[in-house]
């Protein structure tokens, strides 16, 4: 699998078989159960999460204990909470596995060296954040700009994958409503 992590790479920053080699040095790879915990909100990250089989999701308990989730992520995708990662601090969020899920991870004593070694590392990471930061802005906006059932449409339009494989709550959350708010959308009823 972790050929599939080295394709990906070499879709953003040139890496030869040598170079392949001591990234993978760089990384290990860990199979995650259902419902299992990579990060648990208020303990510290020490890991950026690269799924190659599976999904996970990231989210965190609002003020009436209810789960929030902010992301997905499922093959080739990356996870973390960064600013935990980035600052040793307790994490905001926790990163769940949905379902059974496969995942390379890039430890936080590792990266500096890592980048060391592998310079084009960090214009490969930059590529990828600068991605998912765009991400989030327009997640921001279609939030506040789009009413409920426009993001439900909108998101299944743009990503068809995850309407059958993440659960209707779970959907829900992330898009910002209630589980039954979507099934009338589901059902035609709003």
């Amino acid at each position: 699998m972790p050929a599939a992590f080295i394709d990906h790479v070499r879709k953003f920053v040139p890496l030869n078989d040598a170079e392949a080699s001591i990234l993978l040095e760089f990384v290990e790879v860990a199979t995650v159960k259902k419902k299992e915990l990579l990060v648990k909100e208020g303990r510290v990250c020490t890991g950026n999460y690269f799924v190659l089989k599976g999904c996970l999701r990231s989210y965190f308990l609002n003020e009436a204990k209810a789960e929030q989730i902010t992301q997905f992520a499922i093959e080739n995708w990356w996870l973390s909470d960064y600013m935990s990662y980035e600052t040793g601090k307790p994490a905001s969020f926790s990163i769940q596995a949905i379902e059974p899920t496969e995942v390379l991870i890039v430890r936080r004593d590792m990266q500096d060296e890592m980048f060391q070694k592998l310079p084009q590392m960090e214009r490969y990471f930059r590529i990828i954040i600068q991605k998912a930061y765009a991400a989030s802005q327009m997640r921001i906006r279609y939030i506040y700009g789009m009413t409920g059932k426009e993001r439900y449409l909108h998101f299944s339009n743009l990503f068809p994958e995850f309407i059958q494989r993440i659960p209707q709550y779970m959907l829900a959350s992330y898009l910002g409503f209630s589980a039954e708010f979507l099934s009338k959308i589901r059902a035609g009823k709003y």
